[in-house]
């Protein structure tokens, strides 16, 4: 399921570098069992994106196929939706099983930047909570839904920054498997959506300000970027304290990194130096092999995201 897809009522609904061969990387150990938990060496901490991979495996056979490729977090789009007590504990089992975790999700039906759906999206994200506690899963991305007719670019600004305020009410020193339940603002591309409001990591970094609440924080997706604005790590250096998470993948594409302009290979070292320690979840599509291609990812990052 892609999330866009899962969302789609709502959206209407860095120095190029060259491709880079996994077997041009070091290698960082042996590959793992399905069963084993990987080494951690990055600085932060390395997920997929569920949706951009084995769309049509059952969902603990694509937890198997995120742990071969070596990574112990997964991120997931409300796959759980219409699940059952016993898919919960099925899922959860495999997932231990695998020594993953779930880092974060996404599918909130409803975005902060319409004032008029501000009961339903209050609602929805009560909801998305029982779900997540059932999960250990402790993040939630935000979206800020299409520009709203009739209100001007400043009053739907106000709106995001009041509707994530009373959305952080409902989280507000709450916990999930021990770490603090986050809310993470995400921008879109207007290539990807002309209707959508929130274009901009530059206008996400200051509605986060504005709320000015440790469990809000926004999710750097460096592919709606750099196809949007452009100077990613000057934006990662001035904001690095507000940013919950940060999605990887290429332009143009979407594929893995090494297969257009961004490189990657400075993005993950200067993550690394700054202190970055949260997640960086690859979101990409593959052009072959995914398990390869997730794995020369992780080497990648591995390698560049190391502490120097």
């Amino acid at each position: 399921m892609n999330r866009r897809q899962f969302t789609a009522h709502l959206t209407q609904t860095v120095l190029g570098a060259g491709v880079i061969n996994a077997a041009s990387l070091p290698s960082l150990g042996k590959q793992r069992t399905p069963f084993e938990a990987a080494p951690q060496t990055a600085r932060f901490k390395l997920s997929v994106m569920l949706w951009t991979i084995f769309r049509d495996l059952p969902f603990e056979q694509r937890l198997e196929k995120v742990a071969e490729a070596g990574y112990n977090y997964v991120e997931l789009v409300g796959e759980y939706s219409s699940w059952s007590e016993d898919d919960y504990t099925r899922a959860n089992t495999k997932r231990r099983e695998l020594g993953l975790k779930f880092d974060a999700t996404a599918g909130l039906k409803h975005g902060v930047g319409n004032p008029s759906e501000r009961d339903a999206l209050l609602a929805n994200l009560r909801e998305a909570l029982v779900s997540m506690e059932k999960l250990d899963c402790p993040a939630i991305i935000v979206l800020s839904g299409n520009v709203i007719p009739g209100l001007t670019r400043e009053e739907q600004h106000r709106s995001c920054i009041d509707g994530l305020k009373q959305a952080v009410n409902l989280v507000d020193g709450k916990k999930i498997a021990g770490e603090p339940v986050r809310l993470l603002l995400e921008n879109i591309d207007l290539k990807e959506n002309p209707s959508y409001f929130l274009a901009s990591a530059a206008e996400g970094f200051e509605i986060v300000k504005a709320v000015k609440h440790p469990q809000v924080q926004m999710l750097y997706d460096l592919f709606h970027e750099q196809i949007g604005q452009g100077n990613l790590i000057e934006k990662l250096k001035e904001n690095v304290q507000l940013v919950g998470g940060v999605h990887v993948a290429d332009v143009p594409g979407r594929h893995e990194p090494g297969t257009g302009e961004i490189n990657y290979q400075n993005i993950f070292s200067t993550l690394s130096e700054l202190g970055y320690d949260r997640v960086v979840a690859m979101e990409f599509l593959p052009t072959a092999d995914p398990i390869s291609k997730l794995i020369a990812a992780r080497q990648m990052a591995e390698q560049f995201g190391a502490p120097k």
